[in-house]
């Protein structure tokens, strides 16, 4: 449909080969060996930034000094162990640097070993071992996370979960699915769709992220407004404890009331209680229909407007809601000439997505909600359309806005819930706060469940800016009685903030629980909790 300015029409792309272009062959930033400076038992941090006036990145960093805990060193009985265990193939000692070096290559862990396990009991020996000697682990599914939460800190043994990577099976009857915690996550939605089905999750990173770790990790994505979190929609793990015990808690039900829901301690753990290695995942239908708008707005006022009117007059067929700020789209524009915006020159846009079953009664609804809009004042352009290629396009601005931050420039990134009527004023107080230190502060995010993205670019790394940003971003988040982290997970760049977001009498029990299901310690060591 064509509204007043003459606007083209748009559906999904893919863009996690992007992602993991940028993570590890960056055709566009090539990306040097990070060198890192160890001595003894002390971790660095890393942060990196991509000069513009070479094809190399030069390399900015700070170090947070970690005391590596009391763990047994490595030596070559145990490797040899791992090797009669898995065979040699699945024991790796050699060109770690992909396991070592988190996706954002702020972080660079020392492992000197990565074992690939290939079933659960497999898992189940491996960790057996590693508790009884004392030796750390940390679990690996595709190393997309965003806080440094599945790579080595010091010299952890680097547990991949890349060969649990079947889809056990899909009945299209019930919608429920079975797969291990290593499939990739557009693996898995591909299987689901050849019955009609699909996964309930969906990430930029799909390409490359495993489902395991969005679990372990509660990802989020920007179908939570139709679909809800991962708590809702993961009917069942199981899950392998420090010692070696391999926990069931596999269900095929959405009811079953028996006692205390154990599964949810393993969503959003982030591996620190136990490895989830099989889920069983309720998976809906494929929406017949798909219309996506990509409108523009004067204020965040007409953004919060326009939300409640979708919410009120789309209903059961939206799907997707988010904002994007002009910064941000702009910052993407000039990053990638590939892309194509059909609209231009606006504080905020929205692309607002509906999925449903008759495309007729869609069209007529989403047309209707721009039009009303329009009359109002407060969409002032948009576009719609429901042809996949073009609605692919669309969806390929909104995924490139994250990639296009850090083409060039070193970004500080953050991911919190805000209360929807005090969203964005955070952007602004950033911006007033930062001032000439930063070149771009901007804001996007997920609008329909209150998750912003806040990004603050500067030209390189530097401890003024950092300063300026870091604590005060969580403190105005916790007066707020926000998150400090709405999807990404605490990881190692943000335990030390936890506090911000959980009260002492919370941390301790977390601390408990913590000491309880792993009593030596061994599981994703330096992560969540101090």
């Amino acid at each position: 449909m064509r509204f007043p300015q003459g606007l083209m029409q748009m559906r999904r792309y893919a863009t996690a080969v992007t992602l993991r272009q940028f993570g590890h062959t960056h055709t566009q930033t090539q990306t040097q060996a990070i060198t890192h400076a160890r001595r003894g038992t002390e971790a660095t941090v890393v942060r990196t930034l991509a000069s513009s006036a070479s094809p190399l990145p030069e390399l900015t960093q700070i170090s947070d000094n970690v005391q590596r805990g009391n763990y047994a060193q490595l030596n070559d009985k145990d490797v040899a162990h791992f090797e009669q265990l898995l065979g040699k193939n699945h024991v790796l000692t050699e060109d770690l640097e992909g396991y070592n070096i988190c996706f954002l290559k702020r972080i660079r862990g020392n492992s000197k070993l990565v074992l690939k396990p290939g079933n659960t009991q497999e898992v189940a020996a491996i960790l057996r071992y590693c508790n009884e000697r004392r030796l750390a682990v940390v679990p690996q599914g595709g190393n997309t996370g965003l806080v440094g939460g599945s790579v080595p800190i010091c010299d952890e043994i680097v547990l991949s979960m890349q060969r649990l990577n079947k889809v056990l099976s899909v009945d299209e009857v019930t919608g429920i699915a079975i797969v291990e915690a290593g499939c990739i996550l557009e693996n898995f939605d591909q299987r689901a769709r050849d019955v009609g089905l699909t996964v309930p999750l969906d990430l930029g990173a799909k390409a490359s992220c495993h489902i395991g770790g969005n679990v372990s990790t509660n990802a989020g994505g920007v179908r939570v407004v139709r679909y809800g979190n991962l708590h809702g929609s993961v009917l069942g793990v199981e899950a392998v404890l420090a010692n070696g015990q391999v926990l069931d808690l596999m269900s095929n039900f959405k009811k079953d009331n028996t006692g205390y829901h154990m599964k949810h301690l393993f969503i959003g753990s982030e591996g620190t209680l136990g490895v989830v290695t099989k889920l069983a995942m309720l998976c809906p239908h494929v929406s017949k229909a798909v219309n996506v708008a990509f409108i523009g707005l004067n204020s965040f006022d007409d953004v919060l407007k326009t939300f409640v009117s979708a919410k009120r007059n789309l209903g059961e067929i939206l799907s997707s809601c988010e904002l994007i700020d002009e910064l941000a789209l702009n910052t993407a524009l000039q990053q990638f000439k590939f892309l194509n915006s059909p609209i231009s020159g606006y504080p905020f846009y929205m692309l607002i997505e509906t999925s449903g079953s008759n495309g007729d009664h869609d069209e007529e609804k989403i047309n209707q909600f721009i039009s009303q809009g329009m009359e109002r004042g407060e969409i002032l352009d948009g576009t719609v359309s429901g042809e996949p290629g073009k609605v692919q396009e669309i969806w390929k601005i909104r995924e490139m806005v994250p990639l296009g931050l850090i083409e060039k420039s070193f970004c500080f990134k953050y991911d919190i819930s805000l209360p929807l009527r005090d969203f964005y004023n955070i952007v602004d107080v950033m911006r007033e706060r930062c001032g000439p230190l930063a070149t771009v502060v901007c804001g996007y995010g997920h609008l329909g469940d209150s998750n912003l993205h806040l990004n603050v670019s500067c030209e390189q790394f530097n401890d003024e800016i950092y300063k300026r940003v870091e604590p005060f971003v969580y403190e105005y988040t916790s007066q707020l009685k926000g998150s400090i982290s709405a999807e990404h997970g605490i990881g190692f760049l943000k335990k030390d903030y936890l506090h911000y977001s959980k009260n002492p009498v919370a941390i301790q029990w977390m601390r408990d629980m913590k000491k309880m299901f792993d009593p030596n310690g061994i599981l994703n060591p330096y992560k969540m909790l101090n």
